[in-house]
This record gives structure tokens, C-alpha cells and sequence, in this order.
């Protein structure tokens, strides 16, 4: 089959990708009060603009995956219509959640995951690593209906040079499956900590968390060291030590604690709030991806994009590297069954809002 000029332009982009180790995503999940989960996360690109697009998908919506033959892979109809956030293509959802109030969101995974090889025989059954968000959110309500519908499929990528991905599935209840394809084999972790990074391997990462069972919160206490006495030079000294770095395994343990000793807010609102200011710790800065004068200058951020999804009313918030306003669709104002399929930009102007206050 002969590629057309779009399949090109999709396979270059996934060359890029897979060529630069500038893309880190960090995933956070916090609760209210009351019990209802918020699922937040980042997704980082240091090489350009990502060109996001937030995506309304109708119930009854039809698609064909990508193979590296061309868009001839499997055909999936969504049973539930869904709202998702997509990167370079509007086919690639990267993060989403459906009117059922199941979550799910693909996260960079170079160099330790690795797919079934490609065969051309079951392309009627083979989906493309970056649809598999959109084949999920349209097909599944539960955890156990993913990892059903993941048995029964061919995951692959369009280009075999690219990286691969690990994929975070929540449902309204906060819980979660982390799902890793490794050696050509299917791994789902339940991931009761919620938190999500990039590689190495989500149990590596659980593991790690041990090397830090000397940091807790608030401030270390004054104590003598012979006939000297040592005592803090300020707050939160308790957490001397926590990485600061923008690694993977870093941005884990930083995560993992600044979670674990977030206040509990009483509202849904104030908990997706809070989301958005611990997830400001991993902004990366974009120079510190590339050598010295190498980093683009186009682009205000590597971090492109930060969304928080409320899982009970299924309403996802986020905010981008243009634009630190927080924007939301409540997927309960949607019709599903009469709303047109579209794709718009999540930035219309690429460029910061700024109020300028009047002084009488």
C-alpha cells in the first residue's frame, strides 16, 4: 500500500519522538473529602510545539488505526463518546476521559518497553500505541473491560524506530492500572500510590522509594554533633534530600511525596486546584533539555501542557505552556449522541492573558 503524504507526516513525527529523549510526562492523583478522585498529570516535549488539540468524540465515531503499511489497521466504533487531549495528530489522544467516567492516558516509555512485531496478517485486529487511548475511551466503562479488551488486540507502532509507550487507566473510584508491554509481553500493575513518571518500569519506580525512608515533612528537629549543636536553616529541612532533578525516577519520588503530604481539601474544585499547584514543581524549564545554545527558542516551556481530570462529574481542566489559564470541559453538558466530531487547538493566540490593572 502506497503511503500518502499524511501517513508520511505522522511517521516523521513518531521518528522525532523516538530520536530525542526531551519528552517526560508526571502523573499525580490526589482526593477530596469526600472521596472523589482527581487524576493529574504533565506532558513534556523540549524539540517543538506540540500542536495540542482538545478532542469531542461522538458516540458511533469510526476510525482506523495506522500500521506501518498505512492507515489500514483495525476499525473501532466508540460505544461512549469521550473528551480527550491530543499531540502533533488528532487521532493521538494522549490523555481523556469518556461520559462513562473511565480515565486513561499514554506516557513516555523509551528504551524499556517492547512491542509484538508487526504482521500484516491480523492488521484487522492491530492498533497503533498512540490510539489505544482513543480505542479505550470509546469501547470501555471498568478496569477489568481494559484489560480484557488489551488481551484481545495487537499493539504496535507505526515505525519501529520510535519509542514506546506505558499507558495509566483510572476509574471513577481513583483506581488504577499502570499497563507496560515488555519483551513482547503485556504487564497491568495495580497502582494504589497513583503516581506515574517515565521509565524505568512502574515496579523499579515503587521500589526505588525505599532509597528515601529518611524523608519526612515539616522540619527537622536540633540535635548536637559532638560539642557542636545543628539545627535547620528553615522549614521543610525534613525533606533534605528529595531529587530535584527532571529524570524520570527524580520526578517519581518528588511526586510521590509532595502527594503524600498534600492536605486533603474539602471541595472537588479546591482538590483539581491543588493539582495544578503541586504539578507547577515539574514545569521543565527548556533549557535544561539541550546543550548549550542548542535549545530551541520558540517555545516558552517543555512542559506543554498540565490537565486534571474530576472523575465523579468527568469534567478535565487544563492549562498550557501559552497560557497558565485553566480552561475545563464538563463532559456533562455534552449530548453525546447528536455532538459533532472536532478538534480544536487549546490554544487559539499563543499567548499568556495578562490583566493590567487600573490605578485610580
Amino acid at each position: 500500500m502506497k503511503l500518502n503524504l499524511f501517513f508520511i507526516s505522522v511517521v516523521v513525527g513518531y521518528m522525532f519522538w523516538g530520536t530525542l529523549s526531551a519528552m517526560a510526562c508526571t502523573g499525580i492523583t490526589l482526593k477530596s473529602q469526600n472521596g472523589t478522585a482527581v487524576v493529574a498529570r504533565t506532558i513534556e516535549w523540549g524539540g517543538s510545539n506540540l500542536n495540542s488539540q482538545y478532542v469531542i468524540v461522538p458516540r458511533g465515531y469510526s476510525e482506523q488505526s495506522f500500521t506501518p503499511d498505512g492507515q489500514n489497521g483495525m476499525v473501532f466504533i466508540a460505544r461512549y463518546g469521550y473528551v480527550g487531549l491530543a499531540v502533533e495528530q488528532k487521532e493521538f489522544i494522549a490523555e481523556g476521559i469518556n461520559e462513562a467516567g473511565l480515565s486513561a492516558g499514554l506516557f513516555y516509555f523509551p528504551h524499556y518497553g517492547e512491542y509484538e512485531d508487526y504482521d500484516k496478517k491480523v492488521a484487522d485486529s492491530s492498533i497503533s500505541d498512540f490510539q489505544l487511548v482513543s480505542w479505550i475511551l470509546g469501547k470501555c466503562t471498568t478496569l477489568e473491560e481494559v484489560k480484557e479488551a488489551v488481551a484481545n488486540v495487537h499493539i504496535i507502532n507505526i515505525d519501529s524506530r520510535a519509542s514506546t509507550v506505558h499507558w495509566r487507566f483510572a476509574d471513577q473510584t481513583g483506581r488504577q492500572l499502570v499497563l507496560e508491554i515488555i519483551g513482547k509481553e503485556t504487564h497491568f500493575y495495580e497502582n494504589n500510590l497513583g503516581v506515574l513518571t517515565n521509565s524505568p518500569g512502574f515496579e523499579w519506580h515503587l521500589t526505588n522509594l525505599n532509597n528515601y525512608v529518611n524523608l519526612y515533612p515539616g522540619t527537622a528537629q536540633t540535635h548536637g554533633l559532638g560539642n557542636l549543636e545543628l539545627s535547620s536553616f528553615g522549614a521543610g529541612s525534613g525533606f533534605l534530600g528529595l531529587p530535584g532533578d527532571v529524570t524520570p525516577p527524580s520526578r517519581f519520588v518528588r511526586a510521590a511525596f509532595y502527594q503524600a503530604t498534600a492536605p486533603q481539601k474539602s471541595t472537588v474544585l479546591e482538590t483539581v486546584l491543588q493539582c495544578f499547584q503541586i504539578l507547577n514543581n515539574f514545569d521543565i524549564p527548556i533549557g535544561i533539555e539541550f546543550s548549550e545554545g542548542k535549545a530551541p527558542v520558540d517555545i516558552p516551556s517543555a512542559t506543554q501542557w498540565t490537565s486534571a481530570t474530576d472523575m465523579r462529574d468527568r469534567v478535565i481542566y487544563f492549562r498550557t505552556m501559552y497560557d497558565s489559564t485553566i480552561r475545563s470541559i464538563d463532559l456533562r453538558t455534552i449530548n453525546f449522541s447528536i455532538v459533532s466530531y472536532h478538534a480544536e487547538p487549546m490554544d487559539n493566540v499563543r499567548q499568556q492573558k495578562i490583566e493590567r490593572l487600573k490605578i485610580h
